[in-house]
């Protein structure tokens, strides 16, 4: 049966994507003076199966530079090289390259070669002082191995008695093998072979590498006696004689002298039919080999090698159980073992929430239906209805959180950032990382990537100092950067921080009255910082390719409003800066309370809902030329009428006979007077401006229960553009 490969492609790219990412995180966490062994195991396998899929699918151009890269990792691993910070640049290069040929077989994207050969050179010139062997293409296991400039006297040899498998199969899993030690391959009956592998690796990593192409549980391992230096010698110019005179069991003699050869010889590929059938008692095939392979155990006995009678068979199997109950402890899947996640298409996962959407719009429907009979009448029906509603919002809070995903999607693009842009500017930057684990939607982490981007280059760039002006503040050289997401209530906070210099109040007023910006002789530190929004705004004394052309924190700021949050900055001088960032957890679905105004209904989101009360006559003040005030527990807050925003008729309009809900976005506190409160419920988002327009002051829709259609506000739009906010000052 024939198996279309081409349908595992995209599983493939998304593992390579994946393994590139975890290979570039642990370069970058790499103590280069003294890396740990994990460590440095770790991305030798990252390139090992990066290459192995390559290999798979036929991505030979992968294939070459993994090769490349896979051998030089193999050396440093095994104590033969030791890590240099040149190692690391030039395998970050090697991982950008590997992305780059990535990208362009699985989207088309354009390959610059001249990068590519430029990275394959730096990788040869660090391997430079190997043997041509280890840079040559992957040769069959019987070659590879036994030119290999490694001296394996005195370890571990181990029989790995294999199923069933093709020949090439087999030829692959030895030039795998090849890279830990000698390999020889006896082939058996039943299209079976083994292989005896002398190498200093444990039989953990030989079982490993053999889990690539088979399951282990159908191999036999069998543990040999080990060689001194004088056997291996001996078994070498033993095998080395064999191998000459057999062609490695592909030439021979004839092959090499044309003018012997003869058609009875086989051309060096078989044997001749009638020695074949001589020797047919001579022994088993196995013990012949075939006519490929040389038995080892005539090898030895050739050398005059006496062996020690081998452990038993039940001895290694004991040692391969115990490897395998210590990586089941250790947390690592098995052989076989079925993966805990599966791979869906986004537009699977969107079409499950919007179904599940209209599943709760319907729920709700029903409910207000039912809220109309008779309790006693219809209690058996009233509470199914209330156990549907239940079920509903379990299943609603179960299907959001497919679609969320852990800050560390986010804050992984970064520390290959910070390290690039230092080394740039010359500074040193400490990188650190909290809460990664921190979910937030799908669609607002692919949204965020750019402003966090953005604030990262700056705090660089701008906040943190250069070392010597560090050292003269009687600071570290080192600059500390911080980047964090928790959760608040509804909301995600994520916050960027650095230790350095921190905003300088003068400079920026300065550049805003040169820029014409509207300044108060008695702004407050909160008010001088958000100037830094303003379009084209830029302190920087030098433009630059990093930073400095103004275009930047106004296009954060217009990006984090569009997503429903907020900014807000905080700065000492000297001592740094910290931009956090409010935003909510999912942009699908809220939690609402409804209001009514006149004969309309509308969405007031509860996160930013404080409290809701009918103020007494004497707490509402008129103030000339500037509206109302409202006072609460001894503040004055501003008084926004819904019904004058959207020009409808309304059922009051006298605060003091209707209700005021009192709101609270960007750090400004308001009254917002309505006419009613109808209830508070979970609303699907819908969004307006795809379906209609863009409408002032309105985020959203929804659609209720009864299957009319009502309006989400947009608190943030309508604070701002509140004729009672010209002036705040008459508020504090």
């Amino acid at each position: 049966m024939t198996i279309d490969i081409s349908q595992f492609f995209q599983v493939f790219f998304d593992e390579a994507e994946e393994l590139l990412a975890e290979m570039e995180r642990l370069l970058l966490a790499v103590t280069v003076d003294h890396p740990d062994p994990e460590d440095l195991n770790a991305i030798f396998r990252t390139a090992h199966s990066v290459k192995g899929g390559a290999s798979t699918f036929g991505v030979t151009d992968m294939t070459e530079v993994t090769h490349i890269l896979e051998t030089l990792l193999d050396r440093i691993r095994k104590g033969e090289m030791a890590l240099t910070s040149e190692h690391v640049d030039a395998f970050l290069a090697a991982k950008d390259i590997l992305k780059m040929q990535l990208d362009g077989h699985r989207h088309g994207a354009a390959v610059d070669q001249d990068a590519v050969g430029d990275v394959r050179m730096m990788l040869q010139s660090l391997a430079q002082d190997m043997p041509l062997a280890a840079m040559a293409h992957v040769a069959p296991s019987f070659q590879a191995a036994e030119t290999r400039a490694v001296d394996h006297s005195g370890g571990r040899r181990y029989r790995l008695e294999l199923p069933a498998m093709a020949h090439r199969e087999v030829t692959a899993l030895g030039a795998e093998l090849g890279l830990m030690g000698h390999v020889s391959i006896t082939p058996l009956d039943k299209e079976r072979n083994a292989m005896v592998v002398t190498t200093h690796e444990s039989l953990d990593d030989i079982i490993a590498i053999c889990s690539f192409v088979l399951n282990p549980d159908d191999m036999v391992v069998t543990e040999l006696p080990a060689l001194d230096a004088k056997q291996a010698r001996l078994e070498n110019a033993e095998r080395s004689k064999v191998e000459k005179d057999l062609g490695y069991g592909f030439f021979d003699e004839a092959e090499l002298h044309p003018a012997a050869s003869g058609s009875g010889e086989g051309y060096g590929f078989f044997q001749p039919l009638d020695e074949i059938r001589a020797n047919a008692d001579a022994g088993a095939d196995d013990a012949r080999g075939y006519g490929f392979f040389q038995p080892v155990e005539q090898i030895r006995a050739a050398a005059g090698i006496v062996a020690e009678a081998a452990p038993a068979q039940a001895v290694v199997e004991e040692e391969k159980k115990a490897a395998k109950k210590e990586e089941k402890e250790k947390g690592g899947p098995g052989p076989g073992a079925e993966s805990s996640s599966i791979r869906v298409s986004i537009e699977k996962v969107d079409q499950l929430i919007n179904l599940v959407g209209e599943l709760v719009i319907t729920q709700a429907m029903i409910e207000q239906r039912v809220d109309t009979l008779d309790p006693m009448a219809h209690e058996r029906l009233l509470n199914s209805v209330s156990q549907l509603t239940r079920n509903t919002r379990d299943l609603q809070e179960a299907v959001m959180s497919i679609r969320m995903m852990p800050m560390d999607f986010v804050f992984s693009r970064f520390p290959r950032m910070v390290r690039d842009l230092a080394a740039k500017l010359g500074k040193k930057v400490d990188f650190i990382t909290n809460g990664a684990a921190t979910e937030l939607d799908k669609g607002l982490i692919e949204r965020i990537v750019d402003p966090l981007t953005h604030l990262v280059r700056n705090s660089i760039d701008h906040g943190i100092e250069m070392p010597d002006v560090r050292r003269a503040a009687g600071k570290s050289d080192s600059g500390r950067l911080f980047l964090s997401a928790s959760h608040q209530g509804g909301n995600i906070i994520i916050e960027v921080s650095d230790d350095g210099g921190g905003l300088n109040r003068e400079r920026i007023l300065a550049k805003a009255q040169q820029n014409g910006l509207p300044l108060s002789d008695n702004m407050s530190d909160a008010d001088v910082w958000q100037l830094i929004f303003a379009p084209g705004f830029s302190t920087a004394e030098q433009v630059t390719d990093v930073s400095g052309r103004g275009v930047g924190m106004d296009v954060v700021k217009r990006n984090i409003t569009a997503m429903g949050g907020v900014v807000d900055i905080r700065s000492a001088k000297g001592f740094g800066t910290t931009i956090s960032i409010s935003l909510p957890l999912t942009l699908a679905i809220l939690d609402g309370m409804s209001i009514r105004v006149g004969e309309e209904v509308y969405i007031l989101p509860l996160g930013f809902v404080i409290e809701s009360l009918q103020p007494a006559p004497e707490d509402v003040k008129e103030i000339s030329g500037k509206g109302r005030v409202i006072k609460v527990r001894g503040e004055y807050l501003p008084l926004v009428p819904l019904y004058q925003m959207f020009d409808i008729t309304p059922r009051f309009t006298d605060p003091c006979q209707g209700i005021v809900v009192i709101i609270e976005t960007d750090g400004r506190k308001a009254g917002l007077f309505i006419d009613d409160l109808v209830g508070q419920q979970q609303v699907v988002v819908k969004n307006l401006e795809s379906n209609y327009r863009k409408v002032a002051g309105i985020s959203g829709a929804t659609i209720l229960g009864d299957g009319g259609v009502s309006l989400i506000l947009d608190v943030a739009a309508l604070i701002r553009s509140s004729r009672q906010l010209a002036d705040e000052q008459i508020f504090s």
